[in-house]
């Protein structure tokens, strides 16, 4: 398989780009969530406790993890143009870079104790830095692996973007929960919080060299003249041009998005503070489901690549908007019973995750790919993914936490809606305009 470049005609090995996309994108997972999995450690640092809840500074803390999200529509928008403009590889080292600067910021960061409010401030610019790199790192990402993929498996190494997200959450999670063990929930909380953070920013950086031997996978799209297509310096062109597809690239990752950062990562906390698990369980719990939903990407991949990508969206809208009420109704703190409410929902979860960025990927032409597609689904997982844990603790902070299973409910729909309306694409030339 041979890609033809701006600059080089180059021999594409795609297990070889797809080793190296996963590595880097499991990095990056790990980085990112991080945040989310330690913010009950570091909250009383940055931000001072309230005599009416001791949700307080839980809850700032995870309103600056919705302030990265807020980032990443932007980075879609200018980060999708950049990977359009000057390869997918560039935009890729961009990326981990940026996540690099934001983990060690945020391991290096002085205490509100320290400095005052500068620290949670700090802090926040830290997570703005991390959102415009998650912003553009799973458009790109996604671009680059499905963009390598061999004819007739796209849906198979589009599912790899999951299996890296798996892996990277499943390694922050065990290294987290050992690391507990190891120096204890005090020691943690005084300065134990900042050491996965620093690891963290050290292998973005391996990261980042490991990219740099990738083969470039955008194509010089030749016009009617012969030259190479021009790509618009406007960031809005793939949305004014392809505006259908954007909505229903929005429509597809609200759910997928809400889905993902609850059952996959929100949920080690969802346990502790609804069915009032132990962190150690809670945890433990969420390394063994992580494990078997990180197993069944390649597997939802595959039957995507056969049956097509839109029977596997349906399963999964239909089966969450069935399941979630009724799973999230269980009280029980026991481990096997929490073990089965993460693992039913992760299983109809990876039908989505599994071939979301195929689907993304297959409906936009290459010279406004990234661009057309990074910006609807930021923007979606922005708002709903994004903020996830900030509802879910905002409810539970006012007494309503009943209500957030019918949220989650809410947003499959959508997705089911956009699964309705996307074209079924799994056997579609993703060379040209005509993709």
């Amino acid at each position: 398989m041979k890609i033809e470049t701006s600059d080089q005609t180059a021999v594409l090995n795609p297990r070889r780009q797809l080793i190296a996309g996963t590595i880097g994108h499991s990095v990056e997972f790990f980085d990112f969530l991080a945040y989310s999995y330690l913010a009950v450690y570091f909250a009383s640092s940055f931000f001072p406790s309230s005599e009416s809840s001791g949700l307080v500074p839980l809850l700032s803390a995870f309103g600056v993890f919705a302030v990265g999200f807020l980032a990443r529509p932007l980075a879609g928008l200018f980060i999708g143009l950049f990977a359009d403009r000057y390869g997918r590889r560039r935009a890729l080292s961009l990326t981990i870079s940026l996540m690099a600067g934001g983990s060690l910021l945020v391991a290096v960061c002085p205490t509100y104790s320290q400095i005052g409010v500068a620290a949670p401030i700090i802090l926040t610019v830290a997570r703005i830095l991390q959102g415009l790199s998650a912003g553009g790192e799973y458009t790109t990402a996604g671009a680059f692996i499905v963009e390598s993929a061999p004819a007739g498996r796209r849906g198979f190494y589009s599912s790899f973007m999951f299996v890296a997200s798996g892996i990277g959450k499943l390694t922050c999670l065990a290294f987290i929960t050992v690391f507990v063990a190891l120096i204890g929930e005090d020691a943690m909380r005084d300065y134990g919080w900042r050491i996965p953070f620093a690891v963290g920013a050290l292998a973005a950086i391996v990261a980042w060299y490991i990219r740099r031997g990738t083969q470039e996978t955008l194509g010089t799209t030749v016009s009617d003249e012969g030259g190479a297509a021009p790509v618009s310096r406007n960031p809005l062109n793939a949305l004014q041009r392809y505006p259908r597809q954007s909505l229903i690239v929005f429509a597809i990752a609200t759910g997928m998005g809400v889905g993902q950062y609850f059952w996959a990562t929100y949920l080690t906390t969802y346990f502790q503070i609804q069915n009032g698990a132990s962190a150690t369980t809670a945890m433990t719990v969420g390394i063994i489901t992580l494990i078997l939903y990180t197993l069944a990407q390649p597997v939802a991949g595959l039957i995507s690549d056969r049956y097509g990508r839109k029977p596997c969206m349906y399963a999964f809208g239909v089966g969450t908007v069935i399941v979630t009420p009724f799973l999230l109704s269980i009280t029980s703190s026991n481990f096997s019973v929490l073990i089965c409410i993460q693992l039913i929902g992760l299983l109809l979860l990876s039908l989505c995750t599994s071939i979301t960025s195929a689907v993304m990927v297959e409906n936009f032409p290459p010279h406004v790919r990234v661009s057309g597609l990074g910006f609807p689904y930021s923007l979606s997982v922005a708002i709903f993914g994004g903020t996830v844990p900030l509802v879910a603790t905002s409810l539970a902070n006012a007494g309503y936490s009943q209500y957030f299973p019918w949220y989650i409910v809410a947003t499959a729909i959508i997705t089911l809606m956009g699964a309705i309306a996307v074209p079924e694409t799994f056997r579609s030339d993703i060379s040209g305009e005509d993709s």
